[in-house]
């Protein structure tokens, strides 16, 4: 009795550690496996901090003088082009008034080409939820999804036929225009290759065009040209691109040729878009690039200002540890510089 017995209790203790959840042992599992674990002493601290100062405060430099260079015109027209006896600007904007308009912007620095034109628009919340998803990707992608315009409410069919690109953000697509001319001598504005090749390629189809757009009873902006397709249609796939912030600027065009110092610009522009509705506000840009982009001096800024503070802190910490040293403890008494199981 007392064998059989033995003998089931062994059968048992079997059963229960292959039922177990305890995993079987490792170096893995049991997080043994050899690692860099370093020890803050203030000099590994202070060094830390003097390095990363060393590294960033010469990167915000060459980041704020890289965006000094780029030279920039910004220019607000909205005000200035409605004529000064009238009152109702919303009443103005969306009459059939010729609302040509010209400025005169004066070339402060030498601009070299390409100059890049922009238009900005503030007050505009292009990420307005409704506002985004109110267009079709199939529709202006594939020619045989000409009907696909569930998503495109309330832009989406005029008089039983599909609106081909429908949809809020292509019906209100911007429609203001500039000519530019210097010593009167007009400007050539290339407007090829200002979207994102990708968006041309893959998301606007070369066998698609327009149908119906703007043939409602109320006019958002821009009309398009029904016998080029999509694909070609830059202005259009441009704005489609929705901004993220209600104050953005999208690429209008750009003029490949030098301008001079102290020369200056005649622009002639139609102020046909309204943004007087909403008060909103328009500008135009000129601006020229260097190695970093246009011109924002807040990445010039952010890297000196953690440069500075890391430097700050390294001075301080200095101080501290010659000013009132404190004696560190042994590291032998650190769990990972024991042996497993703390024997």
């Amino acid at each position: 009795m007392s064998s059989s017995g033995a003998g089931a209790g062994s059968t048992d203790s079997t059963a229960a550690r292959r039922n177990t959840k305890r995993p079987k042992y490792s170096k893995f599992t049991q997080q043994e496996l050899p690692a860099c674990k370093p020890i803050l002493t203030p000099r590994a601290v202070i060094s830390a901090f003097l390095l990363v100062s060393v590294v960033f405060v010469p990167v915000g430099v060459a980041s704020l003088l890289a965006s000094r260079k780029a030279v920039e015109i910004v220019y607000r027209y909205d005000s200035e082009c409605i004529p000064k006896n009238v009152k109702n600007k919303v009443a103005y904007i969306q009459s059939s008034a010729d609302k040509a308009c010209s400025i005169t912007l004066n070339v402060t620095k030498r601009m070299k080409s390409p100059i890049y034109i922009y238009y900005q628009l503030d007050n505009f919340y292009q990420n307005h939820r409704r506002y985004v998803k109110s267009r079709s990707d199939e529709q202006l992608r594939e020619r045989s999804e000409e009907n696909s315009t569930s998503t495109c409410k309330p832009e989406d069919m005029v008089n039983g036929k599909a609106i081909v690109p429908c949809g809020l953000i292509a019906w209100s697509l911007f429609n203001d225009t500039y000519s530019f001319s210097v010593n009167n001598r007009n400007l050539a504005v290339n407007k090829k290759g200002i979207s994102w090749k990708s968006d041309r390629d893959h998301k606007f189809g070369k066998d698609v065009f327009p149908k119906n757009f703007q043939n409602s009873s109320i006019i958002g902006g821009a009309s398009l040209n029904e016998s080029i397709p999509l694909r070609d249609q830059e202005d259009l796939i441009v704005w489609m691109r929705t901004a993220a912030l209600p104050t953005f600027r999208k690429l209008y065009g750009k003029i490949e040729e030098d301008l001079n110092e102290g020369q200056l610009i005649n622009v002639t522009l139609k102020n046909n878009y309204n943004t007087y509705s909403f008060n909103g506000k328009k500008k135009l840009v000129l601006s020229t690039t260097t190695w970093l982009g246009g011109k924002n001096d807040f990445l010039g800024i952010a890297y000196l200002t953690v440069g500075g503070l890391c430097f700050f802190l390294a001075l301080s910490f200095t101080v501290v540890y010659f000013v009132k040293p404190r004696q560190l403890g042994d590291p032998s008494y650190l769990s990972w510089n024991r042996n497993p199981g703390g024997h």
